[in-house]
Formats: structure tokens, sequence, C-alpha cells
């Protein structure tokens, strides 16, 4: 299953804005020329900002401020000039340099190089091609299946093995790169990624063998600042306490399901892979429910989202009780629980003790029936 980080352009925290040099874009894209425009998105003060430029022979330019960290950027291809959409896009990093784009017909494809975090980003990109070959081939064999084979709980356990099997390699992928290039920032990048389903005790070591340069740029601060939250919710950990409104307004206390054991889950009516896991939630939950065992979701839905949210409750069949202060990424319960990728979750003990985390598709009723024994068919 994969997950949604906070990693999208429109989701990022404001920059601090520190000019470090200038960065210079120096890009050719086959021979196209007007109407044909390249697109570049990027934060800046807090809000998502476009610059376009008209393709002349196939050649583009964008100059701007360098900011002190390496910033995310993202350029985007419309042949017909009629505005930025994501049906062709590169991911760079601006920074103090000329970053050279050279490509024929997609800017998906196109060679990045140039600068050190452009170059450290290609070299990361391409140690992450057998896994975007995994997940890609995999899609393939769902799209591929019959319709009675999709409905196979076999056909079911097997994808969800699989894709179990290409996060494991994932997460070893992204620890050998920290490991291998301390002093890239393409490696706080990584760790983002890594830290999803690891403990804290895996990722304490990692930050700390980062180079001092990687720690005292902004990102690298900010990760420093989130360590204390994510030992907070390290396994074996006392669970945060909260206490949130539920659909009615409802003020809601973590403390109220003492005694019982609790799946915290963090989702969104926006997050498709979130959707796409909620089946397997409602499975375990109706069949464990009369158990000592209950769900508590917490929603990062957006501030005008409550009726996309409550319309998500009732169509997916999610009937325990639902959390949320509708705050998006801002999510109040989320930044206690370090949440920066969802669906996630937190199993705790009737005591409050996290005993588990992410546990999706057939991990969650497994772990269930090593509490409760063997429950239904």
């Amino acid at each position: 299953m994969k997950k949604l980080i906070l990693i999208t352009l429109a989701c990022l925290p404001a920059i601090v804005f520190a000019q470090s040099g200038k960065y210079t874009v120096e890009g050719t894209l086959g021979s196209y020329d007007a109407p044909a425009k390249v697109y570049m998105q990027y934060r800046l003060d807090g809000k998502t900002k476009t610059d376009s430029v008209i393709l002349k022979g196939g050649k583009f330019e964008f100059k701007g401020p360098a900011s002190a960290d390496p910033q995310n950027a993202y350029l985007l291809f419309n042949q017909k000039g009629s505005g930025a959409n994501y049906g062709d896009y590169k991911s760079i990093y601006l920074e103090n340099g000329v970053i050279s784009v050279t490509g024929t017909d997609s800017i998906s494809k196109a060679k990045v190089s140039g600068t050190k975090t452009n170059d450290d980003n290609v070299r990361y990109d391409a140690a992450l091609k057998p896994i975007n070959d995994a997940y890609g081939a995999l899609e393939v064999k769902k799209k591929a299946a019959t319709p009675d084979q999709q409905k196979s709980p076999d056909f079911d356990k097997e994808n969800n093995k699989a894709e179990k099997a290409i996060e494991i390699q994932e997460a070893g992928i992204n620890k050998q790169f920290i490991h291998d290039n301390p002093d890239s920032f393409i490696s706080l990048i990584a760790l983002e990624g890594y830290a999803y389903g690891a403990d804290y005790v895996d990722i304490a070591p990692l930050y700390n063998g980062l180079s001092p340069a990687i720690k005292v740029t902004d990102a690298g601060k900010k990760f420093a600042e989130r360590l204390p939250k994510i030992k907070a919710v390290a396994l074996g950990a006392a669970a945060p306490e909260f206490t949130e409104a539920d659909t009615l307004g409802k003020m809601v206390s973590l403390t109220s399901f003492r005694g019982k054991y609790v799946l915290i889950d963090f989702w969104a009516s926006w997050c498709g892979p979130c959707r796409a896991e909620n089946p397997n939630v409602v499975k375990a939950f109706n069949r464990y429910k009369g158990q000592k065992f209950t769900i508590i979701g917490v929603s990062l839905d957006r501030p005008t989202g409550k009726d996309k949210w409550l319309a998500a409750i009732h169509k997916d069949g999610l009937n325990w009780t639902q959390l949320s202060d509708l705050k998006f990424w801002d999510s109040k319960v989320a930044g206690q629980y370090a949440v920066r990728g969802i669906p996630q979750n937190f199993l705790l003990d009737p005591d409050g003790k996290i005993i588990a985390k992410n546990l999706r598709g057939d991990d969650l009723e497994d772990k269930l029936e090593e509490l409760f024994g063997k429950i239904g068919s």
C-alpha cells in the first residue's frame, strides 16, 4: 500500500527565505516553439508560485535568487501552453548554480544535472527505480485481473504480500542511501520516507549520522525538532494523550478508551491510499469489535472538507469513533504523533502503550488474531 507523504508542493511548509546566490535553470526540450510552454511551480512565503516561459527552438530558462536550503520545484510541460498540469512533470531542486535540463518530447524523461543536490537526486531516483518498477508491475497485474479474481481473498492477500515486500525493499534502499550519503540534502528527503515505517531506534542513528552541514539546514533543524515526537510514539511508549471533536462536535479523549486495545487510524477522505485500505480496517473491526478492541479514526481533512469527511465515513462504512479538527496537515493530533504520511496507524494496549504501528492489509488481522485468537472466517 503506497502511502501519501507530506511532500506534495501545495503542502510544503513556508520556506524561511535567506538568499544564498542565484539559480539558473537552462533547459532544452526538442525543438518546440510557441505556444508550447514550460511552467515552474515552487513555494514562496507560504504560497505556491507558478512561473512560465515560452519555448523557442526548444530552449527555456528560469532565473532567480536561491534560498539557503535547496528548494524543491516542479517543471511542467504543456504543448498548448494552456496552463500548468501534472500530465508531464519533473521534480528538481533550486539551488545556487546552473541546473541543466535536457529532453526531447517529454519533461518527465529529461535529464537533470549541474548542481550537487540535483546530481544526488538523479542517483537517488536510480536507486529507487526497482521500487517504482515493482509498483508499476503490480498495478498492471491488478488491472489485468478479471472481476472474479479481484474479488478473491487469495488475490488480495497475494497483492498485500507483494506490496509489503516492496516496502521492505524500499526501506532498505532509503537506509543505505542515507548511510552512504551523509552530506547530501537528498538524504533528508530519503529519511522522511524511511521514517514513515521505521521506529525511533532506527531513525535517530541515521539522523545523527548526517553531516553538520545538513543538520544546520532549515529542513535538518525541523527534522531534529520532530525527533522527540517520533521518540514519544516509539514502540513501548505511552501514547500521547489528546482530546478532539467527533463528527457532532463532541470532545472525545483518548483516555476514555482505557481498558481496550485501540487502533488510532490516521486517514483523510481525499487520500486515495487511505480509502483503498479502509475495507481492510472495516473487515478487522467487524470481526473483533466484540472483543476488547475498537478504533479511533483521526482525519486530516481540510477546513472546508467536513461534508466530504462525513460522506467518506458513510460510504466506506467506518462505524467507529471519528475525530478531526479539520486542519489538513496541521492536524494537532497528527502533529503529536509525528504523522507525515497517511494511511498510518498505532495500536495501543489496554494501558495505552503503543504495541504496533502501520498494521495494514493482513497485518492488522494477523495482529488481532494474535491478541484475541481466530474469530470468524
